[in-house]
This record gives C-alpha cells, sequence and structure tokens, in this order.
C-alpha cells in the first residue's frame, strides 16, 4: 500500500507538472501575437500625413497663380531697353501681375514715335524728351510719364583723346584730328543726342571723311566702332551691357562721362485712343500704372546691379 501510495503521488505529481507546463505554452504564443500586433504601431504615419502637407504651398501657389490672360499690349521703343535686356526682365512680370502680354518693337526712338503716329502701337518707350512731347502736342499721344534715367558716354580708344568730362572738347579733337567716329545715323534718341552736339559746336561732321554711321542699332554701332578703333556716343546701360556679355571683349574705353547735358530720360506715353479707336489703351494705361509704381520702379533701380556692378538705368518716375 505504501508503494501504491507512492506510486499514486508519483503520477499526480507528474499530471500537475505537465498541467503547469502546458498552462505556460498555452501564453507563449501571445508574445510573438503581441509583437505583430504592435509593429503596425510603431510603423511611422508621418510620410502619408506630411505629403499633404508638403503640397499645400502648391495649392497657395495656385491660389497665386497669374491672372488670366487678358490680350497683347504692342510697345514701341528704342534698342537700348532691348540691348540691355531690361524688357525681357520686365515683361514676364507684368504679364503676371497683370495678365497682359507684352510685345516690342525695339527700333530707334524716331521710328518708333512714327509707329505710334501711325496708330501701328499701343504705347512708346522711348528717350528724346523735346520730339516725345512734340508727339504728345500733335495730338499722337496722351501725356507723357518720365521713368527712368541714365546717361550718355563716349566711348572709343584711350588715345589721343584722354578721359574727360567735356563732351564739346571730345567731340571737336574728333573732328579737328579726323579720327574715326561711328554714328548711328537712325535718328534714334542716341542719334539726336549726337546730331545736337555738333549742331551746339557749329561743326559739321560730314566734312570728316572718318565719319561713319552704322544705321543699325547701338549693340551693332558700338560692335562696329570696336573693330573699327573708332569712337562713338552710347548710352551706359547698353555700353555696360556690351562690354561684360559680348562674345569677343571689346577694346574700347570710356573717354567721356559725366558731362551735365548728357542726361539720357525715358518717357512713356500711351498713343490717343480719340485718334486711334482700335489701339489697346486699357492695357497702355496698365502699363503706364505699373511701371510708375514703387515696386517696379525698384526693379528698375536693382536691375543690372548683381551683374554689371552698378543700374543700367536710374528709375524718376515719382520725382
Amino acid at each position: 500500500m505504501k508503494k501504491q501510495r507512492q506510486w499514486l503521488a508519483a503520477v499526480l505529481a507528474t499530471t500537475l507538472l505537465a498541467g503547469a507546463l502546458t498552462g505556460c505554452g498555452g501564453k507563449e504564443p501571445e508574445a510573438p501575437a503581441e509583437t505583430p500586433a504592435e509593429a503596425p504601431a510603431e510603423t511611422p504615419a508621418e510620410p502619408p500625413a506630411e505629403e499633404p502637407a508638403e503640397t499645400e504651398p502648391a495649392a497657395d501657389e495656385a491660389d497665386a497663380a497669374p491672372v488670366e490672360k487678358k490680350g497683347v499690349l504692342m510697345m514701341a521703343t528704342t534698342t537700348s531697353t532691348a540691348d540691355t535686356g531690361l524688357l525681357d526682365y520686365l515683361a514676364p512680370i507684368f504679364l503676371e501681375q497683370t495678365g497682359w502680354e507684352l510685345q516690342w518693337n525695339a527700333v530707334g526712338t524716331g521710328e518708333a514715335l512714327k509707329m505710334g503716329e501711325n496708330g501701328d502701337v499701343d504705347i512708346v518707350l522711348v528717350h528724346a524728351k523735346a520730339s516725345e512731347e512734340e508727339f504728345v502736342a500733335n495730338g499722337f499721344g496722351v501725356e507723357r510719364f518720365q521713368v527712368m534715367y541714365n546717361d550718355f558716354i563716349v566711348v572709343g580708344p584711350a588715345e589721343p583723346i584722354a578721359h574727360t568730362e567735356d563732351i564739346e572738347a571730345a567731340f571737336k579733337t574728333i573732328q579737328e584730328d579726323q579720327l574715326t567716329f561711328v554714328s548711328r545715323g537712325d535718328d534714334s534718341g542716341t542719334d539726336k543726342k549726337e546730331k545736337g552736339i555738333w549742331k551746339k559746336l557749329e561743326l559739321d561732321p560730314a566734312q570728316n571723311p572718318n565719319y561713319l554711321e552704322s544705321g543699325q542699332g547701338m549693340g551693332a554701332t558700338i560692335t562696329m566702332a570696336d573693330e573699327k578703333g573708332a569712337y562713338c556716343l552710347t548710352d551706359r546701360g547698353t555700353w555696360l551691357k556690351m562690354k561684360n556679355d559680348a562674345d569677343v571683349e571689346l577694346q574700347l574705353e570710356v573717354i567721356c562721362e559725366g558731362a551735365a547735358d548728357l542726361l539720357n530720360q525715358y518717357g512713356i506715353i500711351a498713343v490717343n485712343p480719340e485718334k486711334y479707336p482700335e489701339v489697346n489703351n486699357e492695357a497702355a494705361n496698365t502699363m503706364i500704372e505699373w511701371i510708375c509704381s514703387e515696386e517696379v520702379q525698384e526693379l528698375i533701380g536693382n536691375y543690372g546691379v548683381e551683374e554689371y556692378g552698378q543700374a543700367l538705368f536710374t528709375p524718376n518716375a515719382n520725382e
């Protein structure tokens, strides 16, 4: 009996031990089950949440998208506003802010005003004040607004003319020594200025056998003067642009600058809709208001500073 009891105790102990082991074994799968359950919770949910956040600026940009395109504003202007790259810089901003697409013909001021007189354009941006005022007085333009200025300079070989502020002395030396001079000869604002200097000095440049006319814009005239080792009158903005960006390094230097009468003022005028009802007077008035605004005047004043070390134009619409 004692042995039987011992055997039953052993069986009972074994059974209890097996039950205990079975109970632990039933809980073991719960641990792996918890791990997959926790894994999704630990997987960062930020990237999906951030994607919409990243697209929010794009939505904001869409809200601030350029205004709907309204049409075309056709401008006649002098070559210097195109040669300097100023219009290429301003036109996309004008389109974005107003909806008007600016297109232009860059010619001499005389030809630009003639285009306005014929009603071929909506607006003119030129630089010959006396001619501009006459354009308005004759009923072709509504009103003249000054926009910006730079100055005229004489460029050419460093000898025999030393650097000077005396424009009259420089022109007299060119005439007396029959030095090569390249004129635009295209009735542009620059050409008008040059002819005015000769007239004031009572000198006839045609008496100089080395006086040439390019009949072209400012950039081409500077290039021709450089090729011939000649002198020419140019606006400073075009000169800085050419000096910095020309494919072939220019050999010319500034030999005359700073004279009080070498100011180069630009004005803008809407073509008279009473004379030409078909012109886009709405766009023209928008351009005048826009280019004379403080914001755009600041853009003009900063244009070229980084690339050329100085502004190509000085804004003065509000003076």
